[in-house]
């Protein structure tokens, strides 16, 4: 327990830190401010004692300096119960402070501007502000550190039901939050700071991230396994499964979380309505149409066997319709914008059904987003594989040319192949996927697999292969499933060998010059 009897405020966010401080003033609790918070509260008739007023010395060097002083850091370090450490400050004339209401210079938000310069940036690194949280923190058994203006109604409350008295274990969290902060600021610092002179290297040279606990769960991929899961503290600006909601059903697994967001990705590669049915981080079936639940049945007609158990993507806010169509078979999870009222209480019949909401709208974010790996002893990072192909930029590499119906049918096919674990061959048609042949140690075997797997007719469907054709067999396997057109990247040593085995089965086909590994 701590009795919060004073409190320092030096805010830069001052988000509803009048309303707080005028209630703690009313609960007798004096406040000691920074030069500009100072000013806000004083033209808000709340008493108030300036920092400067009470150390004996004034904010320098351009505001650089302003609490940086032995009669805060002592009020603020004094262990209560230590009678020396009492006796210390008495004899020095330090005032011990119960509480610290502090955020931190808009860091991130500086460099986040276009046109922010080093020096701005510079300028823009807190001091004095981490200092006194860090301070604070260490002696957290004694002293109350708001970092975050979402804690004030909190605080409020439980200083009011307990007469100015905040418990350990408050007092305990609000120190651990100001740690984090402090360590996601100087995380930030370091990446700038190490991304060159115009901290622009995507690659700093020391990689400072943070993510927050989100839940801790049952067991890993396997039952033996522990597992968290973790989500970035800044969510880019797109829906992502780390800022979805769960509606309902069981608590998410690991392997659930893996199929969910790749689900998700896929579903935001499309601008029309389309459903996505993901097994084990593949996708067994994909389908487009101008009504949602015409797209996940397009979805499903492709691998119905396979769909059985799987995670479904929606780009689109799910209505009745398709929760009826989708509640006739068993799926571990949904994840889509929104759910209607109906469709929410359709799927609430299906209880163990974990139905996930992003909110928003799926459409892709223009800002440059990276991926992560760990390997042992060190980890992988690269920019997202994000390069929408224009058809212009395909080039025709056969005597015949496709169709404008195939060139559509080979688009849908790319976006697919794209999230298939390499080697990866998609069939297709301009709507829908036909058979899916993913992660074979060969590119011939995903062909054949594809076929196998295909319920509908392979007669007609173009063919997407991740990257090039090492030999010409692929191309013998795809024109004898009836293929007409197929999309690949090209590049192999064996080119020519493969076109003339397109052009000797009358198969257009084009090369985007991308590849599409994924592992």
């Amino acid at each position: 327990m701590a009795k919060i009897q004073r409190a320092i405020v030096s805010v830069s966010d001052k988000t509803g830190i009048a309303e707080f401080c005028r209630a703690l003033s009313r609960l007798g609790i004096e406040m000691y401010a920074s030069g500009g918070t100072a000013k806000l509260l004083r033209e808000k008739k709340i008493p108030v004692c300036l920092i400067e007023e009470y150390t004996g010395f004034p904010e320098m060097l351009d505001g650089r300096v302003k609490t940086l002083n032995p009669k805060i850091h002592g009020g603020l370090l004094a262990l209560r119960g230590n009678r020396e450490h009492m006796k210390t400050i008495e004899k020095h004339g330090i005032t011990p402070f119960d509480m610290v209401i502090v955020n931190l210079y808009p860091f991130e938000a500086a460099i986040a501007r276009s046109g922010c310069t080093r020096e701005e940036a510079i300028e823009n690194i807190d001091i004095g502000g981490p200092s006194m949280l860090r301070s604070a923190a260490k002696n957290c058994q004694s002293v109350a550190v708001v970092c975050d203006p979402a804690d004030y109604p909190g605080i409020l409350a439980k200083l009011k039901k307990n007469a100015k008295d905040l418990d350990g274990e408050t007092l305990a969290e609000l120190g651990r939050k100001a740690f984090a902060l402090t360590a996601r600021y100087d995380a930030a610092i370091s990446n700038y700071l190490g991304a060159g002179k115009d901290g622009k290297d995507p690659f700093p040279v020391t990689l400072s991230a943070q993510w927050r606990r989100h839940q801790t769960l049952r067991y890993g991929e396997n039952p033996h396994q522990r597992a968290a899961f973790y989500v970035d503290t800044h969510l880019p600006g797109e829906p992502t499964l780390g800022g979805a909601i769960q509606l309902q059903g069981k608590e998410l697994s690991y392997n659930n979380i893996a199929d969910i967001d790749a689900a998700l990705q896929l579903a935001l590669e499309f601008t029309v309505p389309a459903a996505v049915i993901i097994k084990h981080a593949n996708p067994c079936g994909v389908g487009t149409g101008r009504r949602l639940v015409e797209a996940f049945r397009k979805a499903r007609e492709c691998d119905p066997v396979s769909a059985f158990g799987g995670v479904l993507g929606f780009n689109r806010p799910v209505n009745a319709e398709t929760a009826k169509a989708v509640a006739a078979t068993f799926f571990e999870a949904i994840i889509a914008p929104s759910f209607d009222k109906e469709a929410k209480k359709i799927l609430l019949a299906k209880a163990n059904l974990r139905v996930l909401e992003t909110g928003g709208t799926f459409r892709r974010s223009k800002s440059q987003t990276w991926e992560m790996k760990k390997v042992s002893g060190g980890l992988l990072m690269q920019s997202s594989d994000r390069p929408d192909q224009d058809p212009k930029e395909l080039k025709v590499v056969t005597k015949r040319k496709p169709t404008a119906g195939e060139l559509e049918a080979l688009r849908f096919a790319w976006k697919v192949c794209k999230h298939v674990k390499s080697n990866a061959i998609v069939y297709a048609m301009k709507d829908r996927t036909v058979g899916v042949g993913a992660g074979q140690m060969s590119r011939v075997d995903s062909a054949k697999i594809a076929v196998m797997k295909a319920q509908h007719p392979t007669k007609g469907t173009v063919l997407a292969s991740d990257a090039f054709f090492p030999f010409r067999d692929g191309l013998d396997i795809a024109a004898k499933a009836g293929v007409t057109a197929v999309i690949q990247p090209g590049g192999s040593i064996r080119d020519e060998e493969v076109i003339a085995a397109a052009n000797e089965h009358g198969i257009a086909m084009v090369f985007t010059g991308i590849r599409h590994f994924r592992h």
